[in-house]
């Protein structure tokens, strides 16, 4: 059987080996149990006897593990090369362009932010003069979860224990008329965005400024920022909402998310 030919767009690497070597490890990245070796030479078009000393040169480095003799999965030291990797993504990094884009359809500040402890910082902010918003708190700025969106959506992931303790150590302060102060209205908007995905500040944090926002994810599906839409409270529009998702996926997918 022999392997199908590469697309025409696609680069293969000098070195023969290599690419072999590549597309066993492409088979086996589809697999979650142990592969045996005539299926991985099947599905490569290689001769066994080839595809069994590749994989015996990869089980060496510890790129292949053999679990038992004549089947094989992915090794150890993938890991341990995706970890690096993984250091290396910043967030930051994989949003700025993202958010560029964002504010270009917008043209309204869009905001990335973290949440450090009882507070979400702002880490990077995308606006223009067009914006008609005067912006408040710069990179560096920082806000009460409670009384943000990107800020809720955090707390939205907590448990219900630790956003009750949270309530206790802040005593949820208010900074307008429409600030959550009390715990059950709180917990009422977090379930609400559970399910929606989205998070909203309804001048919570300054009057007249009015916010939308979504979650950014790493590979391990955990929440680590939170891409958000300020505007003058007239001007936030709801057709937005669709972009701002589909923004926030591709920055999560950039980070190894996969859900």
């Amino acid at each position: 059987m022999s392997r199908a030919p590469a697309p025409a767009d696609t680069a293969s690497p000098a070195i023969q080996v290599l690419e072999r070597a590549f597309a066993l490890l492409d088979v086996l990245a589809r697999h979650t149990d142990p592969v045996p070796l005539k299926d991985l030479a099947q599905a490569t078009g290689l001769h066994p006897s080839t595809t069994h000393r590749i994989l015996n040169d990869l089980t060496l480095g510890r790129y292949v593990d053999r679990p038992e003799p004549g089947s094989y999965r992915l090794g150890m030291r993938l890991l341990e090369l995706g970890n690096l990797v993984k250091a290396r993504l910043d967030v930051r990094d994989a949003a700025l362009d993202a958010m560029r884009e964002l504010h270009k359809h917008t043209h309204q500040p869009v905001n990335l932010s973290v949440r450090q402890g009882d507070e979400i910082v702002y880490i990077e902010r995308t606006y223009s003069e067009r914006s008609g918003m005067q912006v408040v708190r710069t990179v560096g700025g920082r806000a009460p979860l409670h009384l943000t969106s990107v800020g809720k959506l955090f707390l939205a992931a907590d448990e219900p224990a630790r956003v009750r303790a949270y309530a206790t150590r802040t005593g949820l302060a208010g900074n307008t008329r429409n600030s959550i102060t009390d715990l059950a209205r709180l917990e009422r908007e977090l379930a609400q965005i559970r399910m929606r995905g989205v998070s909203r500040d309804e001048e919570e944090l300054e009057v007249g400024v009015r916010c939308m926002a979504v979650g950014i994810y790493d590979d391990q599906s955990k929440l680590v920022a939170g891409l958000s839409i300020s505007a003058p409270a007239e001007r936030l529009e709801e057709s937005w909402e669709p972009r701002l998702k589909e923004t926030a996926a591709g920055i999560s997918a950039a980070l190894g998310y996969r859900g």
